[in-house]
């Protein structure tokens, strides 16, 4: 069929062509090409710059259809995209705590910042600091398909491409007018989304020109944790029994105090002086031991789908200023509001000084904290912090300027449960606009010259949070328990009682002591861009069709700032909200040059229909805004092909060699103490007091000796970590090939086939060890580890408890640094198989879209022989969170659709592999745990020392949708649909098995449907 060179633009930015057959998803009757028709129907794909539609290219892409996202009746791409075998979810819906307000996509399991996001072939400004782009903002109204595009992708698109490209395509030369709207709500009653477009569009000037417009609204309600009966509870997953978090009510203080002899119980005797070890002593309001504690339930405030609320806009035209040139433009606009909600702040803790003339005090907690441990760490002394005389004074002291008036500073665990939940509101304002004209040089050879410019703010308003300064100001109280008053006073202030029960913070003190904080991260990007693509004008002595080719060059800026006030910016300022927020500002450009060509070698000769080789470079300099202005260059290359003996048959391969520059967040992080995810400390518990090794370490660590022996596992699995960018690093250097072969036999009209082999390598990976490897380093071999050694001594403890958690303007955790240093690999096999045939009463198509992933590992230092290279393909864990949530062996979606006049019946299956605890962190339990002499290490006693054997495990899960669309008339139609038909309910595994982002609720909710059964609805008008 022959396109005219216009058309060919109209097509999109990225046009190949491939037949219908190989698409990911079935046609419909009514929207299948007749017979006669359907060998001229292109399909534009993505890969290529070189504008020749007869040419197919050699890397495998997977096609999602619009068909398929109305049968899905999602509500944001990243929904869709989600379910797609071989994309290991990242941050989207399913996310609370660890959203920031945006949704990503995450192919491969090789991170979100590995694969780009493109509009029509083009990038579009990113979201946060990381350089990804927030799938909200994807108009999906206007979305012809989306094509996944395997395998590196840098040589046509640029950095970040190492793992491939997802490319949304929008509709071209639309006319008419269409209104869509949908909603869908739980079998609970819970969960409610909506959403509604109106796109409207005209071509003018006898078809030169075309305009279309889209404006669509959707929203989300939230569904708590709370009300679903598997996550109504925290679950310790090592104990299998309730465990919620240690930062309750009422509260809890830690000091130290001695141990009775030859044991690891602290004497809760008071003595005036007396020798021995020290132990960490931690207690209650009533000044009880801490077994007695009750822990805080955290699950129920939790939501398993984040409240969201979008306005788009979106608008693109084009026109024909002559037959051989074209202007174009498309501008998008959209502000998303996205909520998460966790459990009521408090004082995590942080250091609050108590005055023993609190009328809130009760006497026995006055005495504890009378008898506190002051000797020097190392002294092996125990010398109490006030006799008994000076403590009973200091109780009835008038204030400050009494000479009996005293004072102690403890650390204090509070959950301020009269504040309420802590909720963060991030409002995203985002617009992106592209400008340019293409036109031809000659009949054969074309140009495309233009620039776009985009802005993303996010703002982030948090409320509910605890004001720390406030808190300890709020915590000195005077006067009597009838008039009680702040010793220090500001306006405002209302004396805070850190000893009740809930309920008794008076709402004065908890409107003091909460404070709302504001961080706000913009991002902009500027590029241009020109090509030049064509045929050259020259062909093989054994084909007939000519050599393509594409040169090009451009120009990019990125630029981002984060900008917080003064409280997000302070360490330990806010109760419970990880690290600060610091300010950044950093920005970074780039000049590329590229080509590619595609030769046909052979055509229509026998054993060869057909013999193409493609090969592609592109060179790219980087330079860094810093200090010393570091700068980078890259080179970039591909070469594949692919070979054809009958029109049946087409065999493809294509290897090459990617690179990805950091972006803004590895560069410009400041140093900051934030929060990872860690269940077992080796310090923790008996251990370091029978092993002089251990105990060295724990010392060297920072750990006051008095605490060895009650050092406590980090709250809620999480500990805190030393980030911060580097803005001396490289790009990464990948190596990545593909090999497949597709079949269409003749035999079987209809059906088509393919299977391909990929394979990634990376080297020089940019990141930071996972948690677990940052402890091996240091206690994996206890026995000739070195005290002195920077692996453990980078390490720094909570000088109070010892432990890894805590305030973070305390102690800095673990150490983990952004270096060159890691290496990541995947490889694996992608199947996908189509067929359609007339049934006479029906037509029948079945589609199958399945991913087989052999390996995905990663080491944080190859150079160092005993680092882990970690497999994390069917595991899960704390340390396998660099893939994103669980990445199963085998994942496969089925959709079987019959289709009668005016009626389409559509099942999707989908089926999810088995998956297990990751075998290295268990044994890295195992061994931690026979060190602290765990008497059961299953568990079955309740110490818990290792996972829980039924956490260990998550069978196969497979979920049914059943969707019916109705055709009424010419320009209705209703789509009714079933999700979860089986109402499948997740399986447990704990709060402790994984990263806080992906393992919430007792589950993996990114992976497992934790919404049950849900139904859904739309309509759709056309005119």
């Amino acid at each position: 069929m022959k396109v005219s060179r216009i058309a060919q633009f109209k097509a999109g930015s990225a046009p190949f062509v491939l037949g219908l057959a190989l698409l990911a998803t079935p046609a419909f009757a009514q929207d299948a090409p007749a017979e006669d028709d359907a060998e001229n129907t292109d399909i534009i794909v993505t890969g290529s710059l070189i504008t020749n539609p007869n040419l197919e290219q050699s890397t495998p892409v997977n096609v999602t259809t619009a068909d398929e996202i109305e049968l899905l009746q999602s509500n944001v791409a990243e929904e869709i995209l989600r379910e797609i075998p071989g994309i290991v979810p990242s941050i989207g819906s399913a996310v609370n705590n660890g959203n920031g307000g945006a949704s990503f996509v995450n192919l491969r399991g090789l991170g979100a910042n590995r694969n780009l996001v493109l509009l029509d072939g083009i990038r579009i400004v990113s979201a946060g600091l990381g350089g990804g782009v927030d799938l909200n903002n994807i108009p999906l109204a206007m979305i012809e398909r989306v094509d996944s595009l395997t395998g590196a992708a840098v040589t046509t698109y640029g950095a970040d491409a190492i793992t491939g490209v997802v490319n949304f395509i929008t509709k071209r030369d639309f006319t008419g007018v269409e209104i869509a709207a949908g909603t869908a709500l739980t079998e609970q009653g819970d969960g409610n989304t909506f959403r509604i477009d109106a796109t409207i569009g005209a071509s003018f000037d006898d078809g030169r020109g075309n305009v279309v417009l889209s404006l669509g609204y959707q929203e989300a309600d939230p569904v708590y944790q709370g009300d679903r009966p598997f996550s109504d509870n925290t679950l310790d997953s090592y104990s299998n029994t309730f465990l919620g978090s240690g930062t309750s009510v009422p509260s809890r203080f830690s000091g130290t105090r001695p141990l009775i002899a030859g044991t690891n119980t602290p004497n809760t005797t008071p003595l005036p002086t007396s020798t021995g070890n020290g132990g960490l002593r931690q207690i209650n309001a009533a000044g009880q031991a801490v077994g007695t504690f009750q822990f805080f339930n955290f699950n129920p405030f939790n939501i398993f789908q984040t409240p969201f609320e979008r306005f788009n806009m979106f608008a693109q035209g084009n026109y024909e200023i002559s037959d051989a040139v074209e202007i174009y433009a498309r501008g998008m606009f959209s502000k998303n509001t996205v909520d998460t909600i966790i459990a009521p702040s408090g004082i995590f803790g942080s250091t609050i000084t108590t005055n023993l003339n609190n009328p809130f005090l009760p006497a026995t907690l006055r005495n504890q904290f009378c008898a506190f441990n002051i000797a020097p760490a190392a002294s092996g002394l125990y010398t109490p912090r006030f006799t008994p005389a000076e403590c009973a004074a200091a109780a009835t002291a008038t204030g400050r300027t009494d000479p009996n008036y005293r004072e102690v500073l403890t650390t204090v665990n509070r959950r301020s449960v009269e504040v309420g939940s802590r909720n963060s509101n991030y409002q995203t304002t985002m617009f992106d606009y592209r400008i340019g004209a293409r036109g031809g040089i000659t009949d054969a050879i074309d140009w495309d010259v233009s620039g776009s410019y985009g802005e993303s703010e996010n703002v982030e308003t948090i409320l509910g949070y605890v004001n720390t300064a406030r808190a300890r100001q709020a915590a000195l109280v005077n006067g009597t328990l009838a008039n009680p008053v702040c010793q220090v006073t500001t306006d405002g202030c209302a004396p805070l009682n850190l000893f009740g029960a809930a309920g008794t913070i008076s709402p004065e003190a908890a409107a003091f002591i909460e404070t709302p904080a504001q961080t706000t991260v913009r991002n902009s990007a500027a590029s241009v861009r020109g090509v030049v693509s064509g045929d050259l004008g020259v062909t093989s002595p054994w084909a007939g069709e000519g050599i393509g080719f594409a040169l090009g060059g451009g120009y990019s800026v990125f630029d981002a700032q984060r900008n917080s006030d003064l409280l997000a910016a302070t360490p330990g300022g806010l109760g419970g909200a990880g690290g600060a927020a610091l300010n950044l500002d950093g920005s970074y450009d780039v000049y590329d040059a590229f080509g590619e060509i595609i030769a046909p070698l052979i055509e229509d000769r026998p054993f060869f229909h057909s013999l193409t080789l493609e090969v592609g470079a592109r060179y790219s300099a980087y330079s860094v805004d810093a200090p010393g202005n570091p700068s980078s260059n890259a080179t970039t290359w591909k070469v594949g092909g692919s070979w054809e003996p009958t029109e049946d048959i087409k065999i493809r391969g294509n290897y090459s060699r990617a690179v990805r520059a950091p972006n803004i967040a590895e560069l410009f992080f400041p140093q900051t103490v934030g929060l990872t995810n860690l269940g077992i400390d080796p310090c923790a518990g008996a251990a370091p007091v029978g092993n002089a090794n251990l105990r060295a370490i724990c010392l060297a660590q920072g750990a006051p000796a008095g605490t060895i022996g009650s050092i406590t596992n980090p709250t809620a699995a999480q500990a805190l970590i030393t980030v911060g960018g580097n803005v001396n690093l490289q790009p990464e250097i990948a190596d990545t090939w593909t090999l497949g072969v597709v079949l269409q036999p003749s035999m079987i009209p209809n059906f088509s086939i393919s299977i391909d082999y990929y394979n990634i390598k990376i080297t020089d990976v940019i990141g930071t060890a996972t948690p677990g490897d940052i402890i091996g380093a240091c206690f994996d071999n206890i026995t000739a580890a070195s005290a002195s050694s920077f692996a453990c001594t980078s390490t720094r403890r909570n000088p109070i408890t010892g432990g890894l958690d805590g305030d973070p303007s305390l102690s800095d955790g673990l150490f983990g640094p952004t270096t060159n240093l890691g290496a990541l690999a995947t490889d694996g096999v992608d199947l996908i198989a189509n067929y359609r045939r007339d049934l006479g009463f029906a037509d029948l198509a079945l589609s199958f879209v399945g991913n087989w992933t052999n390996s995905s590992t990663f080491n944080s230092n190859p150079a160092n022989p005993d680092s882990i290279n970690r497999e994390c393909v069917g595991f899960y864990s704390a340390n396998c969170s660099f893939t994103g949530s669980i990445q199963p062996k085998l994942q496969f979606t089925q959709r079987t659709t019959l289709s009668f006049e005016g009626v389409d019946v559509s099942l999707l299956w989908r089926w999810i592999d088995s998956v297990s605890y990751e075998p290295a962190q268990f044994a890295d339990e195992l061994v931690a745990a026979i060190d602290a002499g765990c008497t059961d290490p299953s568990g079955a006693d309740g110490d818990g020392c290792i996972i829980d054997p039924q956490f260990r495990t998550i069978p196969a899960e497979h979920y049914f949708d059943l969707t019916t669309r109705f055709t009424l008339g010419e320009n209705v139609t209703l789509t009714l649909s079933v999700q979860n038909l089986l109402d499948n309910q997740p399986k447990v595994v704990g709060a402790s098995v994984g990263s806080t982002s992906f393992n919430s609720g007792n589950i993996f909710p990114s992976t497992y449907d934790s919404l049950g059964r849900r139904f859904a609805a739309s309509v759709r008008l056309r005119f």
